[in-house]
């Protein structure tokens, strides 16, 4: 990705990098992300920067879209991610007849996200 050039955009991304491991130890995020530690090591240094697939794997853990990080990155406001934990709060109080039509919503994506992956067919 050649987008990322200057200094406050490498900045964003060391931390959009860093939210997306969270708690996780380099080496298990990129085991995860079929990299070494090493090279999250050096995204997260700044000196190196993760590839358009790894970006976008990334920025799903991060709560985001390719295209919302790479606005991001360009300077465009970002909207805050996904708080998981409110999430699932708010869905164990939902009526089952609304819970039905989130599960659908989420086998769609994750159906979606498995076709254009390849990984899981």
């Amino acid at each position: 990705m050649t987008a990322v050039v200057n200094a406050e955009a490498k900045k964003k991304l060391i931390e959009i990098v860093k939210l997306a491991r969270g708690s996780m130890s380099q080496r298990g995020f990129g085991k995860l992300l079929g990299v070494s530690a090493t090279a999250v090591q050096l995204w997260e240094k700044g000196q190196s920067i993760p590839d358009t697939e790894n970006l976008a794997q990334i920025a799903v853990r991060a709560g985001f879209t390719l295209e919302e990080l790479l606005a991001h990155l360009e300077g465009k406001p970002m909207r805050e991610p996904v708080d998981t934990n409110e999430l699932l709060k708010k869905i164990q109080c939902i009526p089952i007849s609304e819970l039905a039509v989130v599960g659908r919503a989420v086998m769609d994506r994750l159906a979606a996200a498995a076709e254009s992956s390849g990984k899981y067919s």
